[in-house]
């Protein structure tokens, strides 16, 4: 039996009305907390085979959101370790869902003001999408006084942007809103660009909303420092070992009514990858890294998941 919760999570995150890597991954702590907490299961196998068959039809409501699974997995894997009854896992589930969304939260925060040090009063910070950490950088660093100033794009087809300008606006902090086209041309004003990240492989390329990769470019093409934001458990314990991050694409529709388009083939892929060679540095709760040094990230937190646990 998988809960009412788990199912309303998964379809909510699988329609993008629950967006963001860590929002993705919180819900999911949460719909977990929640199985746990209605399981009507009578023996500790019965309550892990209904925890983990929630955890597989959480999984596949974003396959290539890597917070996703690696949210499942840090549950699963402590629960599973246990040798307690029904009740002690249960216990334990609902603790460990808990803290995972906790130490979520303070990731952030902790994002921010580490990543706020490498900005400087004046700067022009652009942003693409709407990632957490990202603006935490930014709103960090605007509530230390430094008077910064951001271009953001759309982040088109489902207008992330338009979250982060109104977040921005709300806040006071001078915004400008651009075409994801536009990057470029605004680039040469630009004192830094800080982007979130879906997910970060092994050699430290970057899985970030389509488009990022352009601004990367257009970064390295100007000379701007090219910021990534990020949680630890946006980490990728599978590339280590090789395995590809998949690239999620969306139905045609969020881009264009196929009716209006017979014969015409739209794509529209909701990722993209930026090579580490264009990313100057990671900004995560633990510290800054170069992308070169995800790996040991990797390692150090995804150890389990390496044992193949």
């Amino acid at each position: 039996m998988i809960c009412r919760d788990v199912r309303l999570a998964a379809d909510r995150i699988a329609r993008m009305e629950v967006r963001g890597a860590g929002k993705i991954a919180r819900c999911a702590a949460r719909a977990l907390e929640s199985c746990a907490s209605s399981s009507e299961a009578k023996n500790r196998e019965e309550f892990l085979g209904e925890l983990e068959e929630s955890g597989r039809v959480l999984i596949s409501a974003r396959p290539s959101a890597v917070s996703l699974p690696n949210a499942v997995r840090f549950i699963l894997s402590r629960v599973k370790e246990s040798p307690g009854d029904v009740e002690e896992l249960r216990s334990l589930t609902v603790s460990t869902a808990r803290a995972f969304v906790e130490k979520s939260l303070q990731a952030v925060k902790m994002i921010g003001e580490i990543g706020a040090r490498r900005v400087r009063d004046g700067d022009v910070i652009m942003t693409h999408c709407h990632s957490n950490a990202a603006l935490s950088v930014i709103t960090t660093a605007w509530e230390q006084g430094k008077r910064v100033r951001v271009i953001a794009t759309e982040a088109r087809p489902r207008y992330q942007g338009h979250i982060t300008v109104r977040l921005l606006a709300k806040l006071g902090i001078p915004c400008t809103m651009i075409v994801d086209s536009a990057a470029r041309t605004f680039m040469k004003g630009v004192d830094k660009v800080i982007v979130g990240a879906d997910s970060i492989a092994a050699n430290g390329a970057v899985i970030n909303k389509i488009g990022t990769s352009q601004l990367a470019l257009a970064a390295n093409e100007a000379r701007v420092l090219f910021m990534v934001a990020a949680e630890s458990y946006k980490f990728s314990p599978m590339t280590l070992i090789g395995e590809l991050v998949e690239i999620e694409e969306r139905p045609p529709r969020e881009v264009a009514d196929p009716e209006e388009f017979k014969g015409v083939r739209i794509r529209n892929p909701a990722f993209d990858v930026t090579p580490p060679e264009y990313i100057d540095l990671i900004v995560t709760e633990k510290g800054v890294i170069p992308p070169q040094a995800a790996f040991v990230v990797i390692k150090e937190e995804f150890g389990w998941a390496l044992r193949g646990d």
